[in-house]
């Protein structure tokens, strides 16, 4: 596996780029924007294509680069699903999987930082964001923070991992990289208690300022979706009612970009046909399954995700790719149930 851990000096921040290796997709964790060509400079050195880009949560120290990636590489931005943000391309919960080729991490929800807070897990390894740190852990007094919540995530979830997990936080201020969960069970000061009520008079008593950029980097980190209102994005928009005309009517394929494990949980747009984005390319080429569907004489298409970041990428990259009649449902799926119209199971997988 091809793993970087990069740095962020102004917020003692650390980003991680994982992938199975040159060549192949990769996910990012944490980026920092002040780093964004750093990073677009690696992806382009070790021939990775972005796949993925990650918030552990809605950072009060530094502005995430997750948006401007997804402007840059097309990438889908993932946060979960409590976080406040305005858009991003998929909301995550407790127990999902985040998948590229050759990686795939488990999310694990871990409020108490902050209420949006998530680490992932892979074999040997864990990305534990501001919620495990190397001898601490993350501060619990703003952004709808808890102790109490902390404490159940810490060791009801985190501790229950196996002692040589590797632990990779979202920050250190003393130039540690790395440790492990068995390490942070012996020696992590805060961790050294009997009760969740002892772990929050250590919490509730740190008295520490507010981060320095925390009321210019949370407005900023809260709007990071993509502008739908674009006017070569709102002019090919449908909205729900309008759509389901399209529907009825059967002169339209709809084509859902979504990953199978949201269609499972959310459910489908009856007669859909699943074009996951990340395999978009290959759909869109020609020859591929769109480009024959489309046909000569260009069938109307309309895409959409979950919440129609995706299906507004998509719908420039099919337009660059020749595709004239295109449109994408605006707010996606989240949009399409909202306004009460209906949707069909399917079957996992």
């Amino acid at each position: 596996m091809l793993f970087r851990q990069l740095f962020d000096s102004a917020s003692c921040t650390y980003t991680y780029l994982l992938s199975a290796g040159e060549g192949g997709e990769a996910l990012i964790i944490d980026p920092v924007l002040d780093h964004l060509e750093r990073y677009l400079q690696l992806l382009e050195e070790l021939d990775l294509t972005l796949a993925k880009a990650i918030d552990t949560h809605v950072h009060a120290d530094h502005i995430s680069a997750i948006g401007a990636l997804r402007d840059k590489t097309a990438c889908v931005t993932m946060m979960g699903r409590q976080s406040s943000v305005d858009v991003v391309s998929m909301r995550i919960d407790d127990g999902d999987k985040i998948e590229i080729e050759g990686v795939a991490l488990d999310a694990i929800y871990t409020p108490g930082h902050t209420d949006d807070s998530y680490c992932f897990a892979m074999p040997g390894r864990v990305f534990t964001g501001d919620t495990l740190l190397i001898r601490g852990t993350g501060r619990t007094d703003f952004q709808h923070g808890n102790a109490l919540s902390g404490y159940d995530s810490l060791f009801n979830k985190l501790l229950k991992l196996p002692d040589e997990t590797l632990v990779y936080p979202g920050h250190d201020y003393k130039g540690d990289t790395v440790s492990t969960i068995g390490e942070e069970r012996r020696f992590n000061p805060r961790l050294q208690v009997a009760t969740a009520e002892a772990y929050a008079d250590i919490m509730d008593d740190l008295g520490l300022p507010d981060p320095k950029l925390m009321d210019v980097a949370v407005p900023a980190n809260m709007k990071m979706g993509m502008r739908q209102a674009d006017a070569e994005i709102a002019e090919r928009s449908l909205n729900p009612g309008d759509a389901q005309k399209r529907l009825h009517s059967g002169d339209t394929i709809f084509v859902d970009l979504r990953e199978s494990g949201e269609r499972t949980k959310a459910g489908v747009i009856a007669g859909s046909v699943h074009v996951p984005y990340q395999q978009l390319s290959d759909f869109i080429k020609p020859g591929g399954a769109l480009a024959a569907l489309a046909g000569q004489d260009d069938a109307p298409m309309l895409l959409y995700c979950a919440y129609g970041e995706r299906s507004a990428l998509a719908l420039k990259t099919m337009r660059v790719a020749g595709f004239k009649n295109i449109r994408h449902l605006a707010g996606g799926i989240d949009a399409w149930i909202n306004s009460g119209a209906p949707l069909e199971a399917t079957e996992a997988g």
